[in-house]
């Protein structure tokens, strides 16, 4: 065990890092699910520790629904839902919840336990402090999303969803890349060249690509504008323009559309140019150079995936792929970015 672990690296640690990213992954996964059947609505209390338990009778089950009666979703969207219809949609969003705590269990019980052992490399500590709060924020952030769909609105705001998907990915980010930093150790030479800001670059881009494609599923744009390079037949949706500056930004499906369109054809252009530049690159470390390759193959696969899912019309299989072709995309560029302060 202990030529296993070196005062700056802990293969343990690394290891149970990556299966916190691997439950991120399953939580944005679901959480795609629950938002494509509009299943997020179906519980309408935050209980952190008895709604661990979903309901155990008929009459628990008939209170949950009357609860859900209650709200704008019901009266204006589903008005005819049965009871049965709605065990349906309870259960995604009780899977999605579960796998929250289930996460904060995985993440707080083993930090407790490294940090007695003095497992945990000291450079580290900070930082898995800091993921741990992240992922109790996650939690309110999470409700306050909700929240924003129990009273006016028949769905949840696509801003708050926007905030809710972009902390779980720089959680998955952070996982990432601290368990790289626990499996290998500090780095004896940083790499100072031009590949640092690019990989960063590229990272920062894939990220704020996911950042819209949650506008896209807040505002269900992905059911508007399904033909392809077009826009119902031309280069400009119809109806770009909200209320206003936000609300063209944040809620106007033609705009949200068009602006995840344009981000992706830049990072697939990105991708490209990175693939090429690593092809040339004599000092390139090889395992940045093939990161470099499977990133250019992860942003083909997607790309096609998203257009292939726009022009069905988001069916709810091809819409979970799409959400987790974008944080296999996320990751690879992770790593990427990782792997190129090393030479």
């Amino acid at each position: 065990m202990t030529s296993f672990l070196r005062s700056d690296r802990s293969a343990p640690v690394a290891i149970w890092l990556f299966v916190l990213a691997v439950l991120v992954f399953a939580m944005v996964v679901v959480g795609g699910a629950t938002r494509l059947t509009d299943s997020g609505l179906s519980i309408t209390q935050w209980k952190p520790i008895m709604g661990a338990l979903p309901p155990m009778s008929e009459d628990a089950w008939r209170a949950n629904f009357e609860l859900y009666k209650q709200i704008p979703q019901y009266h204006l969207v589903n008005p005819d839902m049965t009871l049965e219809a709605y065990k349906g949609i309870f259960w995604w969003e009780w899977a999605h919840r579960l796998l929250g705590r289930v996460v904060g269990v995985a993440f707080a019980v083993p930090f407790a336990f490294f940090l007695v052992r003095r497992m945990l490399p000291r450079r580290l500590i900070w930082r898995c402090g800091a993921m741990l709060a992240l992922g109790g924020l996650q939690g309110l952030v999470g409700w306050w999303m909700v929240s924003s769909g129990l009273s006016e609105r028949v769905s949840v705001a696509p801003e708050r969803l926007m905030v809710h998907l972009g902390l779980a990915l720089a959680l998955f980010v952070l996982l990432i890349w601290t368990a790289l930093d626990a499996w290998n150790g500090a780095p004896r030479v940083e790499e100072r060249s031009d590949w640092r800001g690019w990989a960063l670059g590229f990272l920062g881009a894939v990220f704020f690509q996911s950042l819209l494609g949650a506008l896209v599923a807040g505002n269900d744009a992905g059911l508007v504008y399904n033909d392809w390079p077009l826009m119902n037949g031309a280069l400009l949706p119809d109806q770009y323009a909200g209320h206003g500056f936000w609300g063209t930004l944040a809620h106007s499906q033609g705009a949200v559309q068009l602006h995840h369109r344009l981000m992706a054809y830049a990072v697939f252009a990105a991708a490209i140019v990175i693939a090429v530049g690593a092809a040339r690159a004599r000092r390139l470390p090889h395992e940045a150079r093939i990161t470099a390759y499977v990133l250019l193959g992860v942003v083909t696969l997607q790309a096609g995936l998203g257009v292939w899912t726009l022009m069905a019309a988001v069916p709810l299989s091809l819409g979970v792929l799409h959400q987790a072709g974008a944080a296999v995309l996320l990751g690879a560029a992770t790593a990427f970015a990782w792997r190129v302060r090393r030479p």
